[in-house]
């Protein structure tokens, strides 16, 4: 089928695009081939097109959206909104990601958050990703909305992506100790975004690996499947707090994330996040 991905340029929109272009006929498109708030050029490109599926991946940065609360609005909230009005013409199906950050983190225990507890966002990005996923959903009845969390893999240069190579290099870094959240191989993402649509069941999903951890964990850890010894990373990592950080946007304290919605469809969890990530420093 042909499948258009809107924010192709970032992480998760990469991955896609090349794992469905195997099977399927897909147009990635960048910022620069699509800006989906500009709601006519949305409406005139995807009715030109035609596809029978949208995917968007398109984002703003956590602390972007706390300094920039307009641009927030319009690309997580109104962006979405175009496109899932314009797939809803086609009647097109809809795929649109989310995020952990709809959820506060306050509560003790490390309990995953499920779809049936209420989200409550406390930064502007959790809003406004909450506010897309329900105009989303009042746009489109054929929509997928798929929430995920500290998503890493090749291409992009963040924390988890990068850790275990700046270890290995011997620099020194700085490793957040009481965040905690699922992370998310974007290979297991993209792999189970695709069961998901085959099973066409338009629903909220948490797609992530399973497990919680801390950055500071998932650093520690990192440095022992490239080799590099507990003294070494003892002196390499340096342990700090949230409140060290000083990040314009505050961050739930945790938030890790369980899917009922897969696992009612016999969907099995995905792999824990250490083996996730062992595969992906071995690369």
């Amino acid at each position: 089928m042909k499948i258009v991905i809107t924010g192709a340029s970032g992480l998760v929109g990469t991955h896609l695009a090349h794992h469905l272009a195997a099977k399927h006929q897909v147009l990635p498109l960048t910022h620069a081939d699509l800006d989906i708030t500009e709601r006519g050029s949305v409406r005139r490109l995807i009715l030109n097109e035609r596809p029978a599926l949208i995917i968007n991946c398109a984002v703003v940065s956590v602390d972007e959206c706390e300094r920039n609360p307009a641009l927030a609005q319009a690309v997580n909230v109104a962006g979405p909104q175009a496109l899932a009005e314009t797939a809803a013409e086609l009647e097109a199906e809809f795929l649109h990601f989310s995020t952990n950050y709809v959820f506060d983190g306050v509560r003790e225990g490390q309990v995953p958050y499920t779809i049936d507890d209420e989200p409550y966002p406390i930064n502007v990005y959790g809003m406004t990703k909450l506010a897309g996923e329900r105009a989303v959903r009042a746009a489109a009845s054929k929509c997928f909305i798929v929430r995920t969390s500290w998503v890493y893999g090749a291409g992009k240069d963040s924390f988890l992506g990068t850790v275990h190579r700046h270890l290995l290099a011997g620099k020194q870094v700085r490793a957040i100790t009481d965040v905690w959240a699922s992370t998310t191989y974007v290979d297991d993402l993209v792999v189970r975004t695709e069961e998901l649509l085959t099973r066409r069941h338009y629903a909220t999903y948490h797609v992530v690996n399973s497990g919680v951890c801390s950055y500071e964990e998932f650093a520690r850890l990192s440095a022992r499947l490239v080799g590099v010894a507990d003294t070494e990373a003892n002196k390499l990592i340096e342990v700090v707090y949230e409140a060290n950080m000083q990040r314009l946007a505050r961050r739930p304290r945790s938030t890790p994330l369980r899917c009922l919605v897969s696992e009612k469809l016999g969907l099995v969890p995905l792999r824990d996040w250490p083996t996730a990530l062992a595969e992906y420093v071995a690369k």
